[in-house]
């Protein structure tokens, strides 16, 4: 397992966040002794901030512009074909740890059975970040995007069944239902069996359906010594035009694997 291939999707990107992204990405695969071949899709806005970046003389960088805002899963569909041993799906507003990537390649290395390593993260507060969850109701959804504070704390244990508060910790976790698409670590066989993200999700949710889908063919581990740093996600702090993709999204996955409402 020693060529990776790094993909990630760009819209409007942070110059900063995107920048320390790469640096971490760059310390985690010295200590890994892995040299990687990145895929920078760009879905628009980011011509003039990659022509600012700086990562290693040796990388291989593949910059793929032009063919408009496709979406997430669609964007990183285009690096699928190209795809190494290992194939990381990373968000531009995280970071690893120095060890991170070499964790995740040793795990893959002693578990022939696992297709998808899913790691611990944390808020830039320090603050766990749930990336895996069980399956929601769409009851679940509201109260974790849109409900106000005080219902929040009135269904706190429910959300925390939702976010598997109850099994993520210290120790790896096998079969997670679902898990974020914000750092993902992937046999490239695996994802391209599955033939990547499903192009019908423009933004949200594609992980989800995703890992429906991988979990048919593969196993899904939570890894906690693979660790991120990771600064984006909120959806309904974004403004009325993520909520309704959000909502679009959420209505599209629920018609493919079914409706629970509470």
């Amino acid at each position: 397992m020693d060529r990776l291939t790094v993909s990630i999707v760009l819209y409007r990107p942070d110059a900063r966040l995107l920048q320390a992204t790469l640096d971490a990405l760059g310390e985690a695969c010295r200590e890994a002794a892995l040299t990687p071949e990145l895929f920078l899709i760009d879905n628009g806005g980011g011509a003039a901030i990659m022509a600012s970046l700086r990562w290693p003389a040796d990388w291989t960088a593949h910059v793929l512009t032009g063919h408009g805002n496709v979406g997430f899963g669609c964007g990183h569909n285009l690096s699928l074909a190209g795809a190494g041993d290992i194939h990381l799906i990373l968000n531009p507003d995280l970071e690893m740890a120095p060890d991170a990537l070499r964790a995740a390649r040793d795990f893959l290395r002693g578990h022939p059975e696992c297709g998808l390593v899913v790691p611990a993260a944390r808020w830039d507060d320090g603050r766990i970040q749930y990336l895996c969850k069980r399956r929601p109701a769409v009851f679940d959804l509201f109260l974790r995007g849109f409900a106000p504070a005080w219902l929040r704390r009135r269904f706190a244990a429910r959300l925390a069944r939702y976010e598997m508060q109850d099994v993520i910790g210290d120790a790896v976790v096998w079969d997670p239902p679902l898990v974020s698409g914000a750092c993902m670590f992937f046999r490239a066989d695996v994802l391209r069996r599955v033939g990547g993200f499903d192009p019908r999700f423009f933004l949200y949710f594609e992980d989800f359906d995703l890992s429906l889908r991988v979990a048919r063919i593969t196993r899904i581990a939570y890894v906690p010594a693979v660790r991120v740093v990771h600064h984006g996600g909120h959806a309904a702090r974004k403004g009325w035009h993520h909520v309704r993709l959000f909502m679009q999204s959420a209505a599209r996955f629920y018609g493919l694997h079914g409706w629970t409402w509470r």
